[in-house]
């Protein structure tokens, strides 16, 4: 091949630096790159819009550790796509959003779908530009996959100019970059500051420490567990938007108000947290804190501050239990710090529902099923009905909204989540209302033969802005946030998918089975009560 085009540039830089699968919707500016991906073995998932190809990316790269790739194309493409970053960078998900562009000839003179793409996109990445030479986009893949995944990982954009993707350069010119060029550099922890926070620990009577987004994968959960394990204390994964009453925590919040000493690694100091403040944090509790992003250090008052550092949490993790031991003294500590996490209310075992399913008793079947199969996933989205099953199903492996508490991703998270691991099954739990973002991702779910099972509570209303109405303005004055009861079961069945109707809780152990039996993109519509998230208390 005496020439290179730039879409073939961009096609061989990709399968070059390891992608095996790209999440994508098609337009004007990117069909270049679609004609170039026909050379390469890198798969593509049609999507049916393009905030469904930036969560499906995200959950590829939250499950995997690689960089998930969205390519949309540009004008409105972009900000369907660009919206759903926001979703990724709260959960510190590494994603590169490829979008395509106005040509660089014609910027600034009316192009069509002429747009400040990059500039959108900012706010909601770790770095974002638009490519300006064909020579340079190979450069330019490299940098954005190092960028996603160094430091705190993110996502990243970049907008690729169609005259540059159809523009083509003599090959002997292009050096197609590999993975070394988009190597994140190392960030370890100084044997000083791994000390220094271990001698802060043994100081402390109740030491707590807390793991950010990143760590919540598998590997930073075993990591979690293990430290834990070695120095016998407490460690927790924090990636909920209800922070101190993550339900998943249990009666976290009685144990954070205890603590007189939060070690965060990577964990910022934030809403979740109540910004450290009291009641929700002791007025003389310390920290000690540990990020990638040294900016992140100043959050905690100086006053109050035992340790900082800038290192990476994963590789502070194993050096921790390296060097860590446990402290006969912290055995009590971390006894009631358990038993206060692993607690759920007695009443919650024979709950059961008032015409319609509580969400327990939902959950109850979810958890049921999922322990046949050790190597499944659990999906959790909604305001509300999502909540429950963080506090009551086990499973493998887990995804969620994350920290922004943005709903709707479920269904592209379980397409995606299905890819990386076919041969075990996804339950996804999520709301009527969440049902609706990206409905029409089932077509895409039959279209490539992607089974998994969509559980949903459908209690006929926005439940979590209905709670807010009863709480702030009373009942009588709760208004426009009812939906109808539709029969989401019946729109999957006709998009080529199971469905099924549950109205009683007898039902849908046998509804799960048949779902997952049949192979198919599955929809159990799950008539429940209305009924706000847990907030779990413990008694006295």
């Amino acid at each position: 091949m005496e020439t290179l085009r730039g879409a073939d540039i961009v096609a061989w830089t990709l399968e070059a630096l390891g992608v095996t699968r790209i999440f994508t919707l098609s337009g004007n500016h990117i069909m270049p790159v679609f004609d170039a991906l026909l050379e390469t073995g890198i798969a593509v998932v049609h999507a049916r819009h393009e905030a469904a190809c930036v969560h499906m990316a995200d959950a590829w790269g939250r499950l995997t550790g690689e960089v998930g790739v969205a390519l949309v194309t540009g004008g409105q493409g972009h900000t369907n796509g660009a919206a759903a970053l926001f979703t990724a960078l709260a959960a510190e998900s590494p994603v590169l959003l490829l979008s395509g562009h106005a040509g660089v000839a014609e910027i600034g003179r009316g192009a069509f779908q002429e747009l400040a793409q990059a500039e959108i996109a900012r706010p909601t990445t770790k770095a974002s530009w638009t490519a300006t030479s064909i020579a340079g986009l190979g450069a330019d893949l490299a940098r954005a996959f190092r960028i996603a995944r160094e430091g705190r990982p993110g996502p990243v954009h970049v907008s690729l100019p169609v005259d540059l993707l159809e523009r083509a350069i003599p090959a002997a010119t292009v050096r197609i970059p590999g993975p070394a060029a988009a190597a994140p550099r190392a960030s370890g922890p100084a044997p000083d500051l791994v000390e220094d926070l271990l001698a802060a620990i043994a100081a402390a009577d109740r030491p707590l420490l807390l793991c950010g987004p990143a760590l919540c994968d598998a590997a930073g959960r075993e990591a979690m567990a293990g430290l834990e394990e070695r120095l016998g204390l407490p460690v927790l994964g924090m990636e909920s938007p209800r922070g101190v009453n993550d339900p998943a925590l249990g009666a976290f919040a009685e144990v954070l108000a205890r603590a007189d000493l939060l070690v965060l690694l990577g964990k910022p100091l934030d809403f979740t947290l109540r910004f450290g403040g009291a009641p929700a944090v002791a007025p003389d509790c310390r920290f000690a804190l540990v990020d990638p992003d040294p900016a992140l250090l100043a959050r905690a008052p100086a006053e109050r501050l035992a340790v900082s550092g800038a290192a990476d949490p994963r590789s502070l993790l194993a050096a921790l239990g390296a060097r860590g031991t446990a402290l006969p003294r912290h055995a009590d500590w971390h006894r009631e710090a358990r038993a206060a996490i692993t607690y759920r209310p007695p009443a919650w075992a024979d709950l059961r529902g008032s015409g319609r399913l509580h969400p327990v008793e939902l959950c109850r079947a979810v958890d049921g099923f999922l322990a046949g199969y050790p190597d499944a996933t659990l999906i959790c989205d909604g305001g509300e009905i999502g909540q429950w099953p963080q506090a009551l199903v086990r499973s493998g492996r887990r995804l969620i909204n994350g920290v922004s508490g943005t709903i709707g991703a479920s269904i592209p998270f379980a397409i995606a989540t299905k890819l990386t691991r076919p041969e075990a099954p996804v339950v996804a739990v999520m709301g009527d209302g969440t049902f609706g973002f990206h409905m029409a991702e089932f077509d895409t779910a039959v279209r490539y033969g992607i089974p998994f099972v969509a559980v949903v509570g459908n209690d006929a209303r926005w439940n979590a802005e209905h709670q807010i109405q009863l709480r702030s303005y009373g009942p009588e004055r709760t208004r426009h946030c009812d939906l109808l009861p539709t029969r989401y079961d019946a729109v999957v069945q006709a998009l080529g998918g199971f469905g099924a109707l549950v109205t009683e809780a007898a039902e849908l152990p046998a509804a799960l089975e048949a779902a997952h039996a049949s192979g198919l993109p599955a929809c159990l519509n799950v008539m429940i009560e209305s009924v706000p998230a847990p907030a779990i208390r413990r008694p006295g």
